[in-house]
């Protein structure tokens, strides 16, 4: 059996039809915004979202620390989710790059509450860092693909612009949470500032993620894409992708989520793994192992062929993508309960 590999909605590799469209984009160079294949992109994701402009940038984690960089000024302070990817996954760079603090705190499965940014915002006093941002995280990776319903989002919003604040929206699985709420992109993006999202996570696009917002923070953005080494040039290659994905592969997210749910479902009933079925919001499961144990039984499914990602000591992360099947699903599930068998029945004395 060839590996099944639930480590990231990233490891996707673009389709036939992606590849054709690569392969025939018309190419400029980008720096002096001349890439038609880039405008197009950049026009139809502003779109989406309801925002003045767009950029397109060469990834998430850029894309964050460009919107950090824009909405805040040195010795400011960034509201944000404690489980959220800006405080474990970019390598500090909010501090090496925009030189700001990061205020974690901890939400509800990965989300903040109104009340709670309220209650967070520093007081205006000299021996105090100035709150400046709320970075919310949709859908909420490391809480398990959880989605912020725009409820919650506005009320956010209200408490930002309540105390001068900025609301940032790390959209990398936007898509994702827009399929899994039944609405439009643009409902959830609408009341942040600044949001962006990836082509190459859920919609299978090789690289990129764009920025959305204000002409005058995306003419802001598109020099610190410069500054931060992001300017590329006939990328329009990759553009076409993104535009290809947009049409062609958004519309099936929802099969990622099926597949999801039947994972965590068949997981369920393979102690001494854990999960709640009904906490799967999108394509991300989250599942417990026994205390410590995570690496090990990771790498232990990696000899059976099937990939997964630690997420902690004694938490496993499986990630559903276009290029894993629900049969592969099945398959993994076979996989996986033959392993729990064996290791049940090596450990009777």
């Amino acid at each position: 059996m060839p590996d099944i590999d639930l480590r990231s909605d990233t490891i996707t590799r673009p389709s036939d039809g992606m590849r054709q469209a690569m392969a025939e984009a018309e190419v400029g160079d980008d720096v002096y915004g001349e890439d038609p294949t880039i405008n197009r992109l950049q026009d139809r994701v502003a779109a989406l979202l309801d925002k003045d402009a767009a950029l397109f940038v060469p990834s998430g984690t850029m894309a964050n620390q460009i919107c950090l960089q824009v909405l805040t000024d040195p010795g400011d302070e960034v509201l944000l989710e404690r489980s959220s990817h800006v405080f474990n996954y970019e390598s500090g760079a909010a501090g090496l790059l925009s030189g700001v603090q990061l205020h974690p705190l901890d939400g509800d499965r990965g989300r903040l509450a109104a009340d709670q940014v309220a209650d967070a915002v520093r007081p205006n006093a000299v021996v105090a860092p100035r709150s400046r941002v709320v970075s919310i995280e949709n859908t909420a990776n490391k809480a398990g693909g959880v989605v912020y319903a725009p409820d919650r989002i506005q009320a956010i919003a209200e408490v930002a612009a309540d105390h001068d604040l900025f609301l940032h929206l790390d959209g990398a699985r936007l898509w994702n949470a827009a399929t899994a709420l039944g609405v439009d992109e643009a409902t959830l993006a609408t009341p942040a500032d600044l949001v962006w999202v990836a082509l190459s996570k859920g919609l299978g696009a090789p690289a990129g993620s764009v920025v959305a917002g204000p002409s005058s923070l995306i003419d802001a953005a598109r020099r610190t894409r410069k500054q931060f080494g992001g300017g590329m040039r006939q990328a329009g290659i990759l553009a076409a992708a993104g535009l290809y994905a947009i049409a062609h592969h958004r519309p099936d997210l929802s099969k990622d989520h099926d597949k999801a749910q039947r994972l965590a479902e068949g997981l369920a009933t393979c102690p001494p793994f854990t999960v709640e079925p009904d906490d799967v919001d999108t394509n991300i499961v989250i599942f417990e192992v026994p205390t410590g144990q995570a690496d090990h039984i990771v790498d232990e499914l990696q000899a059976e062929g099937i990939l997964l990602t630690p997420f902690g000591p004694s938490t496993i992360r499986a990630t559903t993508h276009r290029d894993v099947s629900m049969t592969a699903i099945e398959e993994a599930l076979q996989a996986i309960k033959a392993y729990v068998d064996r290791r049940l029945t090596s450990a009777t004395p």
